[in-house]
């Protein structure tokens, strides 16, 4: 409708002033008198000058060039810097999340309360959603506060309750100096709250730092040989009973990916990559309009299940701490090859189509085998920030496809059996018939064991013979109507509280079909070599059981479990419940991890270049 350009050095400093502005199409005065009328505006503005120490800190929130001038303005305010980069005056990202609370304050009438909690990093603030009617509450959300030089490092925490007709109430504050803790390492800290009661759960990790003083830096790494024998010691057999939760170490380099998706106006993008094992989460600085980053970081994480898997994924860094999805990647631990530099190509944030951009990784990682298979057999580490299974049509169908997969199965196994009965093909049934007299004259329980190990001892020979584990039978899936489902707008708020029962429900069926066939899948890829590790871990448990099954009366097997059962609380009060053959079938994928998992081939174009310069340097 126009616009209009103001001369702000005409003003005068703190004094009010009155302006009558013509509005043009290009906004320059000389063209609003010559050109067509197309209104004023009438403007009362005043020029204030911004105290010292805050302007650091608005230049770091509004880090768009166009808002701070020439790329000179911005040497002279940030220090030297990269043509591709903005100013990043922050020294590193403190990355929180806000897992939940003990026994908090009870404020109101009914004995409870509707806690959030505020936290202060420097001028940086964030306050936590409320959880209503709990003194126990779960959070479960993340985010990101930076760390400035000539800033306090100490992070101001406080517990509040919401109270929906006045002011909240307070409920208890604390403070975590994090000078005290290590950077590139997930510190997780129970914290007690002064002024109130209870405590407060936290996973606090300081990373994301810049230059050549950080700790991750690559070109600064240089790994003596006196700590790798130190790490491999520390994991050898010698030492496979003791600390059994540290099962290993992680070594991560990040070089640098190319051909990213452009999410900003100019063509660019500025991204950074997050690595997350587990409840680990560590991340690179941020390099500033560029399709092609070169983060050179080196990364270690403690590992305490081998079966866990690397999520590594690109972002586009914005303004207003928002951030924009690039890609995504997922790397099993145990299909890791030690010393192998290559270039993996991004995938979509459902891990299922391919994103646009490849990115140059090298792993390493070292591991005690006996600890790995005391932890198979032990519940496994919950991932505390997960998004919720909201219903979704396409999910739901995926669902209900894998649990039809799987009752055809056990019905084509059903219909196989009755033509033997039916004497279908003779020469079948006879065979049955004396497989049946045999079996049922000479059948003893050690022989159970025994006859699963002739599954698993057919389905290594076809492994031998082909190379298959079975990847055929995965499917890729169409989500081009899942997409759809993303686009469509938002339909009123009036109709989905209307259907949101019916959600809740579908939901529901839609997770417990999901479990169903997941279960199922895990079972059938424990057979056929999916996961060789775990394959051949169930051919030894099989071999033990049939031997044990052999030399032992049944009474006293049954009996030893039970007691190991119901003496556990009594041995150990923090023991968690569990169960080793469901703890064992959840370290193995099935069908839809291993698609996610699955590491597709780069795309041999222009962007292919990287490896073969790659090669030639070997």
């Amino acid at each position: 409708m126009g616009a209009a350009e103001i001369e702000i050095d005409t003003l005068e400093l703190d004094k009010p002033t009155d302006l009558l502005v013509n509005l043009s199409e290009t906004g320059k005065q000389e063209d609003a008198n010559a050109a067509q009328d197309l209104g004023y505006l009438m403007l009362i503005l005043s020029l204030s000058q911004k105290p010292f120490e805050e302007r650091a800190h608005y230049f770091t929130k509004n880090s768009n060039p166009l808002k701070l001038g020439s790329s000179q303005d911005s040497s002279v305010i940030a220090g030297p810097v990269n043509r591709k980069q903005k100013i990043q005056m922050w020294d590193s990202v403190v990355n929180i999340v806000l897992v939940e609370g003990k026994n908090l304050l009870p404020m109101d009438e009914n004995g409870l309360s509707d806690p959030f909690v505020k936290f202060r990093l420097g001028n940086e603030k964030y306050k936590s959603k409320f959880c209503l009617k709990t003194l126990n509450p779960q959070w479960l959300e993340q985010f990101d506060l930076h760390m400035y030089q000539d800033q306090p490092k100490v992070l101001d925490i406080a517990v509040w309750d919401k109270d929906f007709g006045g002011r909240n109430d307070f409920m208890g504050r604390c403070s975590i100096d994090l000078k005290s803790l290590e950077p590139e390492t997930t510190h997780p800290i129970w914290q007690e709250l002064e002024n109130g009661a209870g405590r407060i759960f936290l996973l606090i990790t300081i990373s994301g730092t810049q230059g050549s003083s950080s700790v991750s830096d690559l070109a600064t790494y240089e790994p003596s040989a006196a700590q790798r024998d130190a790490i491999a010691s520390k994991y050898n057999f010698k030492n496979s009973l003791h600390n059994v939760n540290d099962v290993g170490f992680l070594v991560v380099k990040v070089f640098k990916a190319m051909g990213l998706t452009a999410a900003d106006l100019g063509g660019k993008s500025d991204p950074f990559c997050v690595l997350e094992l587990v409840n680990a989460r560590l991340q690179t600085h941020t390099e500033y309009k560029t399709l092609c980053p070169e983060w050179n970081k080196i990364f270690t994480f403690k590992v305490r299940d081998i079966h866990s898997v690397l999520e590594l994924t690109v972002y586009d860094e914005d303004r207003d701490k928002k951030v924009e999805f690039l890609g995504k990647l997922a790397v099993p631990l145990i299909g890791i090859k030690n010393g192998e530099k290559k270039w993996y190509q991004l995938k979509d944030r459902d891990l299922k189509k391919r994103a646009k951009g490849q990115i140059l990784l090298e792993f390493e990682v070292v591991y005690n085998p006996i600890k790995a298979c005391i932890q198979t057999f032990n519940p496994k580490e919950v991932k505390y920030m997960q998004l919720d299974q909201k219903f979704r049509r396409v999910i739901f169908m995926r669902n209900v496809n894998r649990v039809k997969s799987l009752v055809m199965h056990i019905v084509e196994a059903g219909r196989f059996i009755n033509s033997c009965f039916q004497w279908e093909s003779v020469p079948r049934s006879i065979i049955a018939f004396a497989l049946f007299l045999i079996i049922t004259w000479t059948a003893e329980l050690y022989m159970f064991p025994l006859a699963l190990l002739l599954i698993f001892a057919k389905n290594y020979l076809l492994f031998q013979m082909t190379g298959s584990t079975g990847e055929e039978e995965l499917y890729d899936y169409q989500d081009d109507d899942d997409d759809e489902e993303r686009d469509r707008p938002e339909e009123k708020k009036t109709l989905k509280e209307r259907l949101q029962a019916v959600q809740e429900i579908t939901a529901m069926i839609q997770n417990v079909l999901g479990q169903a066939a997941s279960l199922g899948e895990r079972v059938k890829n424990t057979f056929n070599f999916s996961v060789t590790f775990l394959s051949w871990l169930a051919v030894i448990a099989l071999c033990v059981a049939s031997l044990l099954l052999y030399l032992v009366p049944l009474r006293y097997i049954i009996l030893a479990w039970g007691i190991n059962k119901f003496t556990k609380k009594l041995r150990n009060p923090d023991v968690i419940p569990n169960n080793e053959l469901l703890d064992f079938l959840s370290r193995v994928p099935d069908n839809e991890e291993r698609i996610n998992n699955r590491e597709l081939k780069p795309v041999q174009t222009a962007q292919g270049e990287p490896e073969r310069k790659l090669r030639k340097r070997k």
